[in-house]
């Protein structure tokens, strides 16, 4: 329980709660399409460890040494780019599939934002399964809710904005909500796209053996949901 210094990014889907405001065969193949989407999310950046899976979102973390702070706003960079790339790809890919159901189709309507900051953690493992601990984690939970104007963007804190800001492209907003127990934070915003320094390879178009890939495991991975026999928490575990 030794407090270090860690790097905390938060993967959130918007939209996530329209959504999963369907009928029970939509909400099945919703909860397994979210599912592979925070999956997908987390594959992309294998130097973040995840935390937990919570709900529609995705909580990585990685300790921080002594000779990252100045690499650490690019890192924050490129890792949402990863995952935003990712996420889009693979969000085409579901909405593409042969299923007509609106849990498959309206994903094309869920976009994704990060929020990062640096700071003191305690770590311990339950069940082969890190945990973190701490006012800094309450932090970036907290800030979650803001009032950024951007569907898709990039959240730091202005203790890790100043860190490395120079890393940032695009045009930067500031933002300061007022947190329940921290008062008015001060924190900075891009939007995601901004944030890739060359331009970006097109998003492949869905091939037929992807389309029906996806429809097949959205059918079989969503029947346990519907005979009630699996939860939200295992399925995004699974993805």
């Amino acid at each position: 329980m030794a407090p270090t210094h860690g790097l905390l990014l938060i993967a959130d889907i918007g939209g996530y709660t329209t959504y999963m405001s369907t009928h029970r065969m939509s909400l099945a193949h919703a909860e397994v399409n979210t599912a592979r989407l925070l999956g997908t999310v987390i594959d992309a950046v294998p130097g973040l460890e995840l935390v937990e899976i919570e709900g529609d979102a995705a909580f990585l973390y990685r300790e921080v040494g002594t000779s990252d702070p100045d690499q650490l706003v690019e890192e924050v960079a490129r890792a949402a780019s990863a995952m935003h790339r990712a996420f889009h790809v693979e969000r085409q890919y579901v909405a593409k599939n042969l299923c007509p159901c609106a849990g498959c189709k309206e994903v094309a309507d869920l976009s994704l934002k990060f929020v990062a900051h640096v700071g003191e953690v305690a770590t311990q493992t339950i069940r082969d399964r890190l945990k973190l601990v701490g006012i800094d984690v309450i932090l970036v939970h907290r800030l979650l809710k803001n009032t950024v104007p951007l569907r898709e963007y990039v959240l730091l804190t202005e203790q890790l904005y100043r860190e490395g800001s120079p890393a940032l492209t695009g045009v930067v907003g500031e933002v300061e909500p007022d947190l329940e127990g921290f008062g008015p934070v001060k924190a900075y915003y891009v939007a995601v796209e901004s944030l890739r320094t060359t331009s970006p390879e097109p998003v492949p178009a869905p091939t037929w053996r992807g389309r029906l890939t996806r429809t097949a495991y959205a059918a079989g991975a969503g029947l346990p949901y519907m005979l009630g026999r699996k939860g939200r928490g295992r399925a995004a575990a699974a993805g």
